[in-house]
């Protein structure tokens, strides 16, 4: 693409990431791996400032390589001038499964966009996304099925607002990429039943099911125990039946897991409060996350910690 546009000399750009994924596995029809994201208000914000005395990208934090690739990627490829410095500001932990890597290249791709007036849609950015790593919908406002190897939508399923995850990070740091690499030891019936899971999720997500929701993460995150295990998952699950929570949700390629509760509930107060404490008791820190919707501020997550 040849299109000319002139620079602002300063765009900005942001994107929200999330807690894991409602679903995630194999598809029988295809054979294709697939996720259905939980987006969430934590995000990445990338400021991307032209400097045409230069002929290199900048990145700070300087291990940001990959936004740097794709920054230097998209201006090459729409022929603008290669100099300039990205800053990226996020609060999203890295290497927890909570797509901080996705969202620091999607707010990159906006940031170059918002400079030079190019226009780019989400799905020009998932082409730029597909040449660096696997990545899961974050480019589109709302929750999506996606097949992340591909990095393509499979269908966009809308908002999933009021919901609240109360988390545990089991420690350490999984690297996506390999994660994707591994063989998947699903048999025939496993991807019969997570397209069954798909149709019921897509469903209730539309019908605002929150109970059905829950079920189905919570049938998600188990079949994930046999590729990548949390320690502490039947013991969230007796948590989870304590609280009367929604169902047990996890980072299916990261190290943390937790609780789905909605806040359109009338105890729901004291359902948070009593999920706080008792994650408190097998965990020194126990961190808050909120679904994103389309009028929602950005934010920090609460931490809670053990006094």
């Amino acid at each position: 693409m040849n299109k000319k546009a002139q620079s602002r000399q300063i765009g900005f750009g942001q994107s929200f990431g999330t807690f894991g994924e409602l679903l995630q596995g194999v598809l029988p029809e295809n054979n294709l791996d697939f996720l259905v994201s939980f987006p969430i208000t934590r995000s990445s914000q990338v400021t991307f400032v032209s400097d045409s005395s230069k002929d290199f990208i900048e990145v700070s934090p300087s291990y940001k390589t990959k936004t740097q690739k794709l920054a230097e990627q998209m201006l090459a490829w729409y022929k603008l001038p290669t100099g300039g410095r990205i800053t990226i500001e996020s609060t999203l932990p890295v290497g927890k499964g909570l797509a901080s890597s996705s969202a620091d290249l999607v707010a990159c791709a906006r940031a170059i966009n918002n400079c030079y007036d190019l226009g780019i849609n989400e799905e020009e950015i998932g082409r730029f996304l597909a040449e660096i790593e696997p990545s899961d919908g974050v480019m589109y406002p709302g929750v999506t099925s996606f097949y992340h190897k591909k990095v393509q939508l499979r269908e966009f399923m809308g908002p999933l607002p009021n919901l609240t995850v109360v988390s545990i990070d089991e420690g350490g740091m999984v690297d996506t990429l390999r994660f994707n690499q591994q063989e998947k030891p699903f048999t025939s019936e496993d991807k019969i039943e997570y397209r069954q899971l798909l149709d019921e999720i897509t469903m209730a997500i539309q019908q605002r099911d929150y109970a059905r929701v829950g079920q189905i993460s919570t049938q998600s995150a188990l079949k994930n125990q046999k590729l990548l295990t949390k320690q502490s998952f039947s013991k969230m699950v007796e948590i989870c039946e304590q609280v009367e929570a929604l169902g047990v949700i996890v980072t299916h390629s990261g190290t943390c897991i937790g609780l789905l509760l909605s806040s359109l509930f009338p105890d729901y107060p004291n359902k948070l409060q009593k999920a706080i404490h008792l994650l408190t008791e097998i965990s020194g820190e126990v961190n808050i996350y909120y679904s994103w919707e389309e009028d929602c501020v950005w934010n920090h997550s609460p931490i809670f910690q053990r006094g």
